[in-house]
């Protein structure tokens, strides 16, 4: 048998010492039958049939915003933050990238 500390709310020890006093066990049998109880109502969950594997990226389509490299220019053009001509626009897009 293991020996092991545990530690509890004063009010649940309170609890399970005056149920040990009235059935006349001891401390430790209240906890052994109670984590026998837990044990019977929760068993081993079942072992999956296979490993779980991260699904493959969908494709966003040809109107992703990514693939669009004036994606930053537009959203910003449609929100009021810029009203210059795309052409005045600086992308911050290194020449002969």
């Amino acid at each position: 048998m293991i020996r092991t500390q545990i530690q509890l709310p004063d009010e649940l020890y309170r609890a399970a010492k005056e149920l040990a006093a009235r059935k006349e066990w001891s401390l430790a049998e209240i906890v052994r039958r109670g984590l026998e109880t837990i044990l019977a109502h929760y068993p081993e969950p079942e072992q999956p049939q296979s490993e779980w594997k991260l699904p493959e990226p969908r494709p966003l389509g040809a109107d992703a915003f990514f693939e669009n490299p004036d994606w930053r220019y537009e959203i910003n053009q449609s929100h009021g933050v810029i009203s210059e001509p795309k052409s005045r626009y600086k992308s911050g897009k290194k020449k002969g990238s």
